[in-house]
């Protein structure tokens, strides 16, 4: 059962901030805000505990250490009850980087970055395949990314 979420416009502003810049810190967010920086720490610590903030993670350039390709890969079920335990089996995958159920062709769709055609060949053929309930997949390779972007909590 979901529980409701008591964010008011001080929590919203603080995930908006740190989405932008996860290196501030609590007393210069706090000065931005207006509050002081415990205020801040005591919010973003309430912000885990609930689940809102999940971590901070470190935006790498995967090409400069030599990831050049990025695959998305559309996976059928043999029944889309085996959902759960595939995932699980998809998971062990360190390649994959991303995976979703989904609603259209694919059951599943996976977002997957290997050094090179090689080691998306490794992964297709001998980790893919292998997982039982997987019906057949599509695999769509990236040219280019444009942008990557988070979702624009609220305006400033």
């Amino acid at each position: 059962m979901a529980t409701k979420l008591n964010l008011d416009k001080l929590d919203l502003q603080i995930i908006q901030h740190m989405i932008e810049n996860a290196e501030i810190s609590y007393a210069d967010l706090g000065k931005k805000l207006f509050v002081s920086g415990g205020t801040i720490h005591v919010r973003i610590k309430k912000l885990q505990e609930i689940g809102v903030v999940k971590g901070t993670r470190l935006n790498v350039d995967l090409k400069q250490l030599g990831y050049d390709v990025i695959a998305f890969i559309g996976i059928y079920l043999e029944k889309s009850s085996l959902y759960d335990t595939v995932a699980k089996e998809l998971q062990k995958i360190p390649e994959i980087v991303r995976l979703n159920y989904t609603t259209g062709n694919y059951s599943m769709f996976a977002e997957i970055v290997c050094k090179d055609i090689l080691g998306l060949r490794a992964v297709l053929h001998g980790n893919l395949q292998k997982i039982k309930g997987i019906e057949r997949t599509e695999t769509f390779i990236s040219l280019d990314e444009s942008f990557s972007r988070n979702v624009k909590i609220m305006e400033e």
